[in-house]
């Protein structure tokens, strides 16, 4: 081993022991801009908020194919939204349903993405490539998907 390859070494000795720590905070890394933006949708529980309706109605727009759309049942879209924004980033954070959650905040992203074309490098991109990190790896060990999937572990 010469001085150029000692730090690759090292890094793949360790890889292995980091990538839970990785899957963890990837999800974090994932639920957090989601969560915070839910919880500005909201007025109390169970109300949507207002602004978060005239958005969806008067202001966001579904860019396609050279078209700016309005978007189809906008008070709808408002409280999914806001529903999915504050139950997707808690079952990331918990580990629980971590692949079906993270497809849906995949989902969303694209979304977002076809709403909001400009913000694809700083924030869509990095939301895309976290969700597809989650959906294909998984939770990770630190997780309630991996408890009720550990052998020897009875229902009850």
């Amino acid at each position: 081993m010469n001085a150029l390859t000692r730090p690759f070494t090292l890094l793949d000795r360790f890889a292995p022991a980091l990538a839970p720590l990785a899957l963890l905070a990837l999800r974090f890394g994932l639920a957090v801009p989601f969560f915070r933006s839910g919880l500005t949708k909201w007025e109390s529980p169970g109300r949507i908020s207002d602004s978060a309706i005239y958005l969806f109605r008067e202001e966001f727009r579904l860019h396609l194919f050279g078209y700016e759309l309005p978007y189809p049942m906008p008070v709808l879209m408002a409280h999914a939204s806001g529903i999915a924004e504050l139950l997707l980033p808690v079952l990331l954070v918990l580990g629980l349903g971590t692949r079906v959650a993270a497809l849906g905040l995949l989902l969303m992203t694209a979304i977002i993405q076809i709403t909001i074309p400009d913000g694809w490098a700083n924030f869509h991109l990095p939301w895309a490539a976290m969700a597809l990190a989650l959906v294909s790896l998984g939770s990770g060990p630190f997780s309630v998907d991996t408890w009720l999937m550990r052998p020897g572990r009875r229902a009850g």
